[in-house]
């Protein structure tokens, strides 16, 4: 074991695949020289070489055009969006092309690409590095959409990633790369893309979340705990596309109440569809209405603190709701 940041996690992870496997390869805006914006790729471009080491034009639709391209021909590429807010332009390739090619072959093809990239706030990045984008890639079959939130996860879910056959979009917690640590396995292990986890333990609640949401979600529920002797089930959800259903009702048909926790836009986030499950299998197993705490529906995060702190859900919105709710 080695303790590990997040993005530490992440460098050594396509370090060591790379060492191993020669078909993976690394490509997106300034992964090369720069080592990319938040250093994930350090010192690849000196080890690997600009062959496997590929600093792209500004251009995300062709970064991923190009990365199926690899994946159709026997490659196994990792293309970085340098932050996922970025996305946008790269929609069609992913959703018409990437997606939709073992189905549209008859099983024939497959596109084993990642395509990794850092989302969500907190870290005062505004308007156009601070979005949430996980629910836009979650509506489409045929793209599994992974949010790990700790170091260890990080690395299993990686690896798992660059093994799978289909695309993986692979998002990372930009607030979380070096705020949280982890012991991490020095040798290879994979964590199952479409499993959930049950970070902690409880019997009167459970909350439900992802990314930077599931520590605050822990955070709340020590403290409810503490204060108010109340036990919280926390539910990582690790995955939304393939969402783990099973595990996450069978936590909340033991504790009969449900909160779930997202960073998105309140409506028709990732968030709205688990609640919506949830409604639907458990109406009668439920002791409250499942409760939802999500951002606003403006149409960004501010840069000003006031303006982020207004949007984002924290340790003490989380409390509360969750203190309401286990009085209920």
């Amino acid at each position: 074991m080695t303790e590990k940041n997040i993005v530490q996690t992440i460098h050594d992870t396509l370090w060591d695949e790379m060492k191993q496997d020669e078909r993976v390869l690394v490509l997106g805006e300034d992964v090369g020289a720069r080592g990319g914006v938040f250093r994930a790729t350090a010192g690849f471009l000196d080890e690997f070489g600009e062959r496997r080491v590929v600093d792209t034009p500004l251009a995300e639709s062709g970064i991923v055009g190009s990365a199926i391209g690899m994946a159709m021909n026997g490659l196994l590429p990792v293309a970085e969006i340098q932050f996922a807010d970025f996305i946008h332009p790269a929609f069609d390739q992913l959703v018409s092309e990437a997606a939709r090619i073992r189905y549209r072959s008859a099983g024939d093809w497959n596109c084993p690409l990642v395509v990794r990239a850092p989302w969500g706030g907190g870290v005062h990045g505004a308007l156009y590095h601070s979005q949430s984008i996980e629910a836009f890639y979650g509506h489409v079959p045929g793209l599994k959409v992974v949010l790990p939130s700790t170091a260890y996860d990080t690395k299993g879910l990686l690896l798992s990633a660059i093994d799978d056959p289909d695309p993986v979009l692979f998002l990372e917690h930009k607030k979380t790369y070096r705020l949280i640590k982890g012991d991490v396995p020095d040798e290879r292990y994979t964590v199952p893309i479409g499993k959930a986890d049950v970070k902690r333990e409880g019997e009167d609640l459970t909350a439900i979340a992802y990314g930077l949401m599931l520590h605050l979600c822990l955070e709340a529920a020590q403290r409810l705990q503490d204060e108010e002797g109340f036990s919280v089930e926390v539910v990582d959800v690790r995955t939304i596309a393939p969402l783990d259903r099973e595990a996450i009702l069978d936590s909340v048909r033991k504790t009969g109440k449900a909160m779930v926790v997202y960073e998105d836009n309140r409506t028709y986030g990732a968030g709205a569809e688990i609640s919506a499950m949830i409604g639907e299998e458990l109406m009668f197993d439920l002791d409250a209405p499942v409760a939802r705490l999500g951002g606003p529906d403006v149409p960004a995060m501010g840069f000003a603190g006031p303006l982020e702190h207004a949007f984002m859900p924290d340790t003490e919105k989380i409390y509360a709701r969750m203190k309401e709710l286990a009085k209920f």
